[in-house]
């Protein structure tokens, strides 16, 4: 089972808290889906034989392309790849790109999931994060999705915003449920450096949402989302049954890709490749017929570490067993007390060599895998 990943450099503007690589400038949107179909074609031995269960467009906004330009680059990968009949395949959409029409020809050129970025439900709060769409726009656009014919959405939504207190979120998810997507994906606001939230914190114009508070909203979340019938099978991403992202789940069980496009990531099980974040650069390089992009060979340590940092984010846990099998790290031997201690917390569990993390612990997810890291000596 193998994974390819688009990265659609594109957006019409810029939310305030994205630090993704993007441009707002749509004029090179046609050569870089062409350099991209060059791309694929060059990249087609990167995954060997494996068969593409999942294709995944990314970004940016890929809503912004064509259908034509989807497809084109969709019957590219067909080509260059063997594709299982039963592929998932998304594309993430912002809802004022999903018209009628639009989603009508996106199911017609093959996608068959969205996965759509509402962030909230709240027009006050939509203008604070500079989206370009309302809250009337989010519900009309899944109405307007059904209705073509998609049965596997995906949403997102967006917490610990500054000024939303806990009955506004309360709200977001209550009509979110109403909506009854498939798949809800949800993540903490994080406010990074180069983004105009992050120039609004160092200024003190903005003041980042208290540890606590985010906790809380993810606590809120989680008790709403699994009474309405979703799966919290990683921290942040929350599926009916049969309705895991099968591209997502694909990353934290170590499964090979390829990503396509500039500031897309590959990995093959050996190694790392990084397209570079940079469009002119990327189609500069493209039409000379080479990929910009760097490789990282990954250590015993890169291995143990990523493995630790995604699995204990995940329903299915930490197979101790696999540490020992495939990188030689005994957890159990190496970290006992420490384990011990998150035992007695009822912060995690071992069963059947399986080390998962509680609803507690998982609010503590990244800690606890940064100090279970495997140190190079």
């Amino acid at each position: 089972m193998a994974g390819i990943y688009l990265h659609i450099p594109f957006c019409k503007q810029a939310c305030h808290y994205c630090d993704f690589h993007f441009s707002t400038n749509l004029s090179l949107t046609d050569e870089i889906s062409s350099a991209m179909m060059r791309e694929i074609e060059i990249q087609k031995s990167y995954l060997k034989d494996n068969l593409i269960e999942t294709i995944y467009f990314g970004g940016g906004t890929p809503s912004i392309l064509s259908a034509k330009q989807l497809s084109d680059l969709l019957n590219t990968i067909r080509v260059a790849f063997q594709v299982s009949d039963n592929a998932e395949i998304t594309v993430e959409a912002n809802p004022d790109d999903l018209t009628k029409e639009k989603l009508f020809q996106l199911k017609e050129a093959g996608i068959n999931r969205l996965s759509i970025g509402i962030q909230t439900f709240d027009d006050d709060v939509l203008r604070f994060l500079n989206r370009a769409h309302d809250k009337n726009a989010a519900i009309q656009c899944m109405d307007d999705a059904r209705k073509a014919g998609f049965k596997n959405i995906s949403i997102d939504l967006i917490y610990a915003i500054p000024g939303q207190d806990n009955d506004m979120w309360l709200r977001n998810i209550e009509q979110a449920i109403v909506l009854n997507p498939e798949h809800i994906s949800s993540y903490s606001l994080t406010i990074e450096e180069k983004t105009v939230f992050g120039k609004w914190s160092a200024t003190g114009k903005l003041k980042p949402v208290i540890d606590d508070v985010a906790a809380q909203q993810l606590e809120i979340l989680v008790e709403q989302l699994e009474r309405a019938g979703f799966d919290q099978y990683e921290v942040s991403n929350f599926g009916k049954p049969g309705f895991y992202s099968a591209h997502n789940s694909s990353y934290w069980k170590q499964q090979p890709y390829l990503g396509i496009g500039p500031s897309a990531h590959s990995y093959n099980g050996i190694s790392r490749q990084y397209n570079i974040s940079n469009n002119h650069i990327y189609l500069r390089t493209l039409n000379e017929g080479k990929i910009p992009c760097e490789i990282e060979a990954l250590t015993r340590e890169d291995h143990v570490n990523e493995y630790l940092l995604t699995t204990l984010r995940t329903s299915w846990g930490t197979d101790l067993a696999k540490l020992k099998t495939d990188y030689q790290y005994d957890l159990k031997a190496d970290h006992h007390e420490y384990l011990d201690k998150l035992l007695s917390q009822r912060l995690a569990d071992i069963n059947n060599d399986v080390f998962r993390l509680t609803k507690a612990g998982k609010l503590l997810a990244d800690k606890i895998a940064s100090d279970l890291f495997l140190i190079r000596d």
